[in-house]
């Protein structure tokens, strides 16, 4: 039996997340082997994917106060995970971040998750002083394994870091296709949009694609653009959104899984025009939701959509115009890709990645 150690870094930090929801894949998976355990060291979360899993304090007096305090759920949290690593009565520890508190003392092999190299890519959309890079270099030394979530970060990780192939392992995401699709209306929802997903700041591209909107907006007085996720508009968004006029065009929702399971399905096409990603998980999610993708053109969204998806230069706003445009008129097209992305969809079976993963364990 291979006994995995997954730590609370990600779970003490998001409510939800793609991360977080990553690894709780990885803990059902563990659940369904026979050969592999896991110990999860949290003693507090608010996370909304670990609710099958027992969390000691989340119900106790004590864990309502500490629900009030986030840095004490972190810190918590943080000296469990120390008095699990010091006991060594584990064979793997698998970090859901890159703090690393752990380094120095951690005896056991290590596999670490390299979910992206955005910052490493594009440093100039980042600040200046953010430990990030640092820390995720400090993990990547260490580790006796490394998931790459995309040929695209295996790449950018021998190439930027010098990382020695053999040590990296591409495990693409998955998803889970075969599980009933829950589907909750939306109430004033306009009949037409194109959906934006998740944050909208820097190498996210989200200022081109709103400039692209407004050319549009007099020719489509019907359509609009709806956004979910990535937090509540902050008032540069809300700035820009207004200089462009479009504030009775753009609306954001903080939608659940099964409300944006119902954007997906009911929207135009979903735009992804980030100018990097690590693999793009929203991508599968449209595809299993019947929705027209349009992505920039770069490596990774190539890796996963291949021809399932209408693809624009990522910096040229008349390419992305005349890709948004044929998009909402050519309703064939639409349909094309719809059928095109749910045969794409078949390559990313969530067990396959959950089982290389698991295999991956028992090999160290």
């Amino acid at each position: 039996m291979t006994d995995v150690l997954i730590d609370h870094q990600k779970f003490s930090t998001q409510r939800y997340g793609g991360i977080s929801r990553y690894f709780v894949s990885l803990i059902d998976g563990i659940r369904n082997s026979s050969d592999v355990s896991y110990k999860l060291g949290v003693l507090h979360s608010q996370n909304h994917y670990l609710q099958k899993e027992r969390i000691l304090l989340n119900n106790s007096a004590l864990g309502k106060l500490i629900s009030t305090k986030e840095t004490a759920s972190y810190w918590l949290n943080e000296q469990y995970c120390r008095q699990l690593l010091n006991r060594q009565d584990f064979d793997v520890f698998h970090p859901t971040y890159y703090s690393p508190y752990f380094i120095k003392g951690l005896r056991k092999p290590l596999v670490v998750t390299v979910h992206d190299m955005t910052h490493e890519q594009l440093p100039e959309y980042f600040w200046a002083h953010d430990p990030l890079t640092y820390q995720k270099r400090m993990n990547i030394e260490r580790a006796d394994a490394i998931i790459a979530i995309s040929n695209t970060t295996r790449n950018d990780l021998v190439n930027l870091l010098h990382v020695d192939p053999a040590k990296v392992h591409v495990i693409h995401h998955g998803i889970d296709n075969n599980a009933s699709l829950k589907s909750q209306p939306i109430s004033n929802l306009p009949s037409h949009y194109l959906l934006y997903v998740g944050d909208r700041g820097g190498y996210k591209n989200f200022y081109l694609f709103l400039r692209a909107f407004k050319r549009l907006q007099h020719r489509y007085p019907d359509l609009h653009v709806i956004l979910t996720g990535g937090g509540y508009l902050g008032i540069a968004d809300q700035e820009f959104i207004h200089r462009l006029g479009l504030h009775d065009r753009v609306r954001h929702f903080n939608s659940t899984d099964d409300e944006l399971t119902y954007l997906y399905q009911n929207a135009l096409c979903f735009v992804y025009p980030s100018l990097y990603e690590g693999f793009g998980l929203p991508i599968l999610e449209a595809f299993r939701a019947n929705c027209p993708v349009v992505l920039s053109d770069t490596s990774c969204f190539r890796e996963v959509a291949a021809d399932s998806a209408a693809y624009f230069s990522p910096k040229d706003i008349d390419d992305l115009e005349t890709t948004l445009d044929s998009m909402i008129t050519d309703t064939e097209r639409r349909k094309s890709l719809i059928k095109s992305g749910a045969d794409r969809l078949k390559q990313f079976p969530l067990s396959s990645s959950v089982q290389r993963t698991l295999d991956l364990y028992k090999s160290l």
